[in-house]
């Protein structure tokens, strides 16, 4: 005669485990994206020094902080290029330009890149960074999308968090000159990542990169730092309860957003 009672252990197990597979594979499909230069590590004030060098140099503009910085996230040519119309440079009264407009901006990319390689930096993490990347966060994948160079990339993510904590790492190099608002960066790290939008989450701390995934139709939280920008900055982009003061204090947030489901 059957064991009845061994059975529905036998059944009982084998729904527990069928259970546990698929609750298993909801939690790791989902993922968060963080911009590296302002989010991850203390990079921007080495950026933003470089940038001013530069154009001050070639152009003699004063270049201040806030400017740069509701600027971050384009490639640096355009955002050269977007220094200059703001500052009437090279630009007319009836905004005509210039036929050394464009020149003049690659001399600028070319000069602040080299300026930046001279520091010779490892830009270090935020307080607390480190522990939620490598501890914290196991329940969701984690990507890097950066508008960086592959090498600082690399060197930075390397040196201060490991690449094998990352699920995914883009870089500015692969990316064609396809810089923020422009939707294309996070919607290849959706299609690299196999998830849809609802799936993902954007930690930026600008706002050309809320815009961004605003375009990609991908929920995004700020984490500010360093940055000399405030709640005000993002009016119309982003819920006021998104912004965080820095990277540390979204923590909890993250967690439970990796643990809790998808919210709109």
């Amino acid at each position: 005669m059957p064991n009845i009672s061994n059975s529905v252990s036998n059944y009982t197990t084998s729904w527990l485990l069928l259970m546990s597979f698929y609750c298993f594979l909801y939690y790791i499909m989902k993922a968060i994206i963080f911009d590296m230069d302002g989010v991850l590590v203390d990079a921007m004030p080495f950026h933003y020094e470089a940038m001013k060098s530069a154009v001050k140099e070639i152009t003699s503009i004063d270049l201040d902080k806030r400017t740069f910085y509701l600027l971050e996230g384009m490639p640096v040519e355009e955002l050269a290029l977007e220094i200059f119309k703001l500052k009437r440079y090279l630009v007319d009264d009836n905004g005509k330009k210039d036929n050394a407009f464009n020149q003049k901006s690659e001399e600028v990319a070319k000069r602040k890149k080299q300026i930046f390689r001279e520091m010779n930096i490892i830009p270090k993490p935020y307080d607390g960074v480190r522990e939620l990347i490598s501890n914290d966060l196991r329940g969701c994948l984690k990507a890097v999308v950066s508008g960086a160079a592959k090498q600082e990339v690399d060197a930075i993510i390397e040196q201060n968090f490991g690449k094998d904590n990352f699920d995914l790492i883009m870089n500015g190099d692969e990316l064609e000159g396809k810089g923020k608002p422009d939707p294309a960066p996070f919607k290849v790290a959706l299609q690299r990542l196999n998830l849809n939008n609802t799936e993902v989450l954007v930690v930026e701390n600008a706002p050309l990169g809320i815009k961004s995934a605003n375009n990609a139709g991908i929920q995004s939280i700020v984490t500010l730092n360093t940055s000399p920008l405030a709640t005000g900055d993002f009016i119309d982009l982003i819920s006021e309860d998104r912004i965080f003061i820095d990277t540390k204090s979204a923590g909890r947030f993250l967690k439970e957003w990796c643990i809790g489901g998808h919210e709109s």
